[in-house]
């Protein structure tokens, strides 16, 4: 059989291979940091055997899938050392996330922070006892029957929710045996670097309706170093937590009057302004038209755009004049009635029509999360109708949009691509030729991708962005959906040049995605501390004494009829203070005003990002605070006291 590897050169062999023996033939180190196997795409075990000609690629802790595999032998190791400690457990399911790893377990006595430090220590004993691990399977009814004898319900209840005939995966390690399709290690030896994080509620398969289990959370690397860099990355995180700093810097509140659906104070409202101002600025000059489109429709509009069959569960509904309504989740179904308000010709396409919609989606209690994850929020949407032959343009010309805006902000990117979902609707030729359309784009313009098979929305493929922010996490924000379904759905239609009728394309792209999250990010991002021209407070003057506050009210008027958002610190504190405090809220500015000052017509500056700046005329401080705000450009945090 021949085996293709990775970077198109091949092996051969006489008689079939574990995917691990495959990987030691390629070299010994390989073998050592295999961590999972891809034949033809598809994620298997290092144990699987290939006894057919195939494409494969070995996996390291570097691959995605590969890190699944490795911490998922993590969340293993710990349900292990659970069952050793409190053998009375009863344990439901474990499997890795994108940044660890969690188990939920039930017991008559919950858990405490004390408990995962003993848990740590037998896990630590479980590496070190380097326990093969091995695969075996069981017919559905013998799987039931070990989970029975077992007392594990929960296990049993996940089995029997399975086909009658079908075979269930097992690892065992030792004594220790986890209903499991896998793939993990060969060894709990290489689980080497890891630390247990935190404890948390979670209902049983996330129904409310369920019994309250506890979750235990956690994260694991190969090496000690790289386990520090990330719990030194949680901890930086902490500090710059946007509910933390959002409350210390009056941007934004939760009540309980109203779960997941924030409130923005004034300072808040400055900031999420000067957003929309930048974002309505790009997009004139880019060609697009702002709408606004009504938070409430009629059922029948949802259900002609398939919301009501595919999306029903997180919407919104209420009853007017015996009609059902529901609250938009999402804008394109208003933006395609302001296209089909008018006749439209092919000279009118493209046509980008932008807008920042209000939208409400239901999402559970326990998901919600500051500004990150909400209720009710601003999507900066835009729908932009075209003939088939500007597809690939307006792809690219919304790519290089999203770029320019996350350069602005410092962000690194990634981008990914993806496919057909299994609850699409649609031909598979439409679905293909909006695919290839996406990748056409994406190859023309050079950006790097990954394909993210079968994460599509329902109506269409999309590319989306994932940004980097300046610790190290990723953020899904920007998007662009290619949709041949709407236009159809809704018989959306322009006359071509032929003189006949057509059926428009549809792009839906967001380039913040939500306004509440991306304010999120970005307070976290610059940990509060904003480039000027989006600091809600950009310059604070500080008098000395009293004495001085006439003059530092002149300087203030001054400011403000400028454009520059300023205050006046008039407290009787002393100037140390007010520094600090200032210094304390992130203001990007301060004018110190004293005898000397007020006798010269000067400002003495302080500034975030250099300290004492020397005296200015107030005219040339202003000048130059003009250039930094119109240019946007950022004194970086990294020249920051």
């Amino acid at each position: 059989m021949k085996i293709t590897l990775k970077d198109g050169s091949s092996k051969e062999y006489a008689e079939s291979r574990q995917v691990i023996e495959i990987a030691a033939d390629i070299s010994e180190g390989l073998a050592r940091v295999a961590t999972a196997g891809e034949i033809d795409g598809e994620t298997v075990d290092l144990r699987t055997v290939v006894d057919k000609d195939c494409e494969l690629n070995i996996l390291t802790f570097n691959d995605e899938k590969g890190k699944g595999a490795f911490r998922h032998t993590a969340s293993h190791i710990m349900a292990q050392a659970i069952k050793r400690l409190y053998p009375d457990t009863k344990l439901a399911i474990g499997p890795s996330i994108d940044d660890g790893f969690y188990y939920d377990i039930d017991r008559a006595t919950p858990l405490t922070a004390e408990d995962l430090e003993k848990i740590e220590k037998e896990m630590k004993k479980i590496v070190k006892e380097a326990l093969p691990i091995e695969q075996f399977n069981k017919p559905r009814a013998e799987a039931i029957e070990y989970f029975k004898e077992k007392g594990e319900n929960y296990k049993v209840e996940l089995i029997e929710d399975l086909p009658e005939d079908s075979v269930i995966s097992f690892y065992s390690q030792g004594e220790f045996t986890d209903l499991c399709a896998g793939p993990h290690l060969m060894n709990t030896k290489t689980v080497k670097a890891f630390k247990l994080t935190s404890l948390a509620g979670a209902y049983w398969r996330g129904s409310e309706k369920n019994k309250m289990l506890q979750r235990i959370y956690g994260t694991a690397f190969p090496k000690k170093a790289e386990l520090e860099e990330y719990l030194n990355m949680l901890e930086e995180a902490k500090k710059r937590d946007h509910r933390k700093l959002g409350k210390e810097l009056g941007l934004f509140m939760m009540r309980d009057e109203g779960p997941g659906f924030p409130f923005f104070l004034p300072k808040g409202m400055v900031l999420k302004n000067a957003l929309l101002d930048y974002w309505r600025d790009i997009h004139n000059k880019a060609g697009y038209v702002e709408i606004s489109t009504p938070i409430m429709l009629s059922r029948h509009l949802w259900e002609t755009s398939g919301h009501w069959d595919h999306y029903k569960e997180n919407m919104y509904t209420t009853v007017i004049d015996d009609t059902d309504f529901a609250i938009k989740p999402m804008n394109c179904p208003g933006g395609i009635l302001v296209y089909q308000s008018e006749p439209r010709s092919y000279r009118d396409l493209p046509l980008r029509m932008g807008e920042l919609g209000l939208v409400h989606r239901h999402e559970k209690s326990g998901q919600l999360h500051g500004l990150m994850r909400v209720r009710c929020f601003t999507q900066d949407d835009a729908h932009i109708f075209m003939m088939p032959e500007q597809i690939r343009d307006e792809i690219k010309d919304v790519a290089k949009l999203i770029d320019s805006v996350y350069s602005l902000f410092g962000f690194k990117y990634h981008v990914e691509l993806s496919t057909r979902p299994e609850d699409s609707m649609g031909s598979d030729e439409d679905w293909n030729m909006a695919t290839d359309a996406l990748r056409g784009a994406l190859d023309d313009l050079g950006l790097p991708y990954v394909v993210n098979e079968g994460d599509g929305a329902f109506y269409g493929p999309k590319i989306d962005f994932h940004l980097e922010d300046s610790i190290g996490r990723t953020w899904q924000c920007g998007t662009i959906q290619l949709d041949f379904q709407l236009p159809m759905r809704f018989n959306c239609e322009y006359t071509g040049a032929d003189g006949e009728k057509h059926r428009p394309i549809m792009i839906h792209r967001v380039v913040f995605g939500s306004i509440e999250r991306f304010i999120g990010i970005l307070i976290e991002h610059f940990a509060g501390a904003f480039p000027t021209w989006l600091a809600p407070v950009q310059v604070k003057v500080l008098p000395i004494s009293d004495k001085h506050m006439e003059y530092g009210q002149k300087v203030l008027d001054e400011l403000k009829a400028s454009g520059i958002r300023a205050e006046l610190d008039s407290r009787a504190e002393k100037i140390g203070y007010k520094i600090r405090e200032a210094q304390m809220q992130k203001v990007p500015y301060m004018l110190v005003v004293g005898a000397k000052e007020e006798e010269e017509n000067l400002v003495s500056v302080r500034s975030r990002f250099a300290g004492d700046e020397g005296q200015k005329s107030l005219d040339e401080f202003s000048a130059a605070m003009k250039e930094e705000v119109e240019s946007k450009t950022a004194r970086t945090a990294e020249t920051q006291e």
